[in-house]
């Protein structure tokens, strides 16, 4: 099988690719043998909450196996710490407040994913991939409305999403639309749903002789948890029903994702496809009790904080002959840097007009370091005010108020649950990070629209 770096030093990387193309396999051939990819993204999903991450209860058998089938990293982060800015990184390779979702969405509000932003989907439909969004959307607050941007304005020729969560909760849905009409109740839970629909849309609506890219974002675990019984049943032990439903639903979701691999195995994709898995950001609530049991795997911080616990979370690839089978990254790496990445495998020139915010990770698949042009960088506007922004340049984190006077600096390597802010211990390194993290915090929020100075 041919290396990464072989497949960067030739010109025409789509001939080279070819290889992944079952010549024999005439239904599945596909134009100039170019990779499929699916980005798999569930919602409020801890970095713990995987038996493959450490959880002792949570039976999660396929992203188990997916695990060993991949490369697993430890240290995989979300753009955010609440879910549509993280969104808008993994489309768009830009921190959010560039891309103007600086904040989790309203239903009827402003704020949504211009189109003068350019998302890797659209991108991959330009150069003759299908496209589908099946699941979660929430980039836009009037959904399903000719006022704002909707999935196929972003490139994709076929969705079934919506807003923000499932109504009334992940059983039986009601409020999911298809390709801009309302479809009413499915029987189900929401994260098998969207996985049917893009498998439907693999086998029946997908032109056989072009290469796919696929969104499923599911709605699980994110509040209001319901979970099927069958998949509550292995924690019946459990006196806490909230926790039973909460390990349920991880299980839940588990299972769609099983559903998804075994007919990407079954309709022959398997071989040729890039299947990203992972989350949005950290868990919800205090982890406690009830449905909010999810698990940061002993990081700091929950949901909406900028310490690891909110935006550290799982993170598995699965590239059959690039990434290498139970293999495991300790690298960081962030949202933004799947557009990036997709693009390097295509030999696509990233936007020379705008900042682009993530990096290719495709050296990491063949051991190398990556080089990062910009630092690892989180702004949320419901963090607690002193802990409102944070910049990581290698092992090193500094965390800081909103008015960017008081700071913390950690070590992430030696103490990974920011237990010992270093400030004091280490002056020099302090100060740097500090102005570095000022100064790279002024240009983000310069480059963005200023919507965000409207809604504090």
């Amino acid at each position: 099988m041919i290396k990464k770096k072989q497949l960067r030093a030739v010109a025409v990387s789509f001939i080279v690719l070819s290889a992944f193309v079952r010549p024999a396999d005439s239904a599945n051939r596909q134009a100039d043998g170019k990779p499929n990819f699916v980005l798999f993204l569930t919602d409020d999903q801890g970095w713990g909450d995987l038996r493959c991450y450490g959880h002792p209860l949570i039976q999660s058998p396929n992203l188990d196996k997916f695990a060993r089938q991949g490369m697993r990293f430890t240290q995989c982060y979300a753009a955010c710490s609440v879910c549509s800015p993280s969104r808008s990184s993994i489309l768009t390779g830009r921190t959010p407040y560039r891309n103007g979702v600086w904040r989790w969405i309203p239903s009827g509000s402003q704020y949504h994913l211009r189109t003068s932003e350019i998302t890797v989907t659209q991108l991959l439909h330009d150069r003759g991939y299908a496209t589908c969004h099946a699941g979660k959307w929430h980039l836009n607050g009037k959904f399903n409305s000719d006022d704002q941007p909707q999935p196929d304005d972003h490139g994709y020729d076929w969705w079934l999403a919506t807003q923000n969560n499932a109504t009334p909760h992940h059983l039986n849905p009601t409020n999911y639309v298809r390709n801009r009409k309302a479809i009413g109740r499915i029987e189900g839970t929401s994260s098998s749903i969207a996985v049917n629909e893009a498998v439907n849309w693999l086998k029946n609506q997908k032109p056989q002789d072009k290469p796919f890219f696929i969104t499923i974002w599911t709605h699980e675990p994110h509040l209001p948890i319901e979970s099927a019984e069958r998949f509550m049943e292995p924690y019946k032990q459990i006196e806490d029903e909230g926790i039973r439903q909460h390990h349920g639903n991880i299980t839940q979701l588990d299972h769609a994702f099983g559903l998804l691999m075994k007919a990407l195995d079954d309709l022959g994709h398997t071989e040729k496809t890039l299947v990203v898995f992972t989350s949005d950001n950290g868990p919800e609530g205090n982890g406690d009790k009830g449905r909010t049991r999810g698990s940061t795997g002993g990081l700091r911080g929950r949901k909406r904080h900028t310490h690891e616990g909110g935006i550290r979370v799982p993170g598995i690839i699965r590239w059959p002959g690039h990434a290498k089978p139970g293999s495991v990254c300790e690298t960081p790496i962030i949202g933004s840097d799947f557009f990036p990445t997709i693009c390097e495998i295509l030999d696509i020139p990233l936007p020379k007009d705008r900042v682009i915010d993530g990096t290719s990770i495709l050296p990491l698949f063949d051991g190398d370091p990556i080089v990062r042009k910009q630092p690892l960088y989180w702004r949320n506007h419901l963090a607690p005010s002193q802990y409102k922004v944070g910049m990581r340049l290698d092992d090193w984190k500094i965390v800081g108020s909103d008015d960017l006077t008081q700071f913390e600096l950690y070590n992430i390597k030696d103490d990974w649950q920011e237990k010992f802010n270093l400030s004091e211990r280490h002056p020099d390194r302090f100060e740097k990070m500090k102005q570095q993290l000022i100064e790279h915090d002024q240009s983000v929020l310069a480059d963005g629209p200023d919507w965000w100075k409207n809604d504090v």
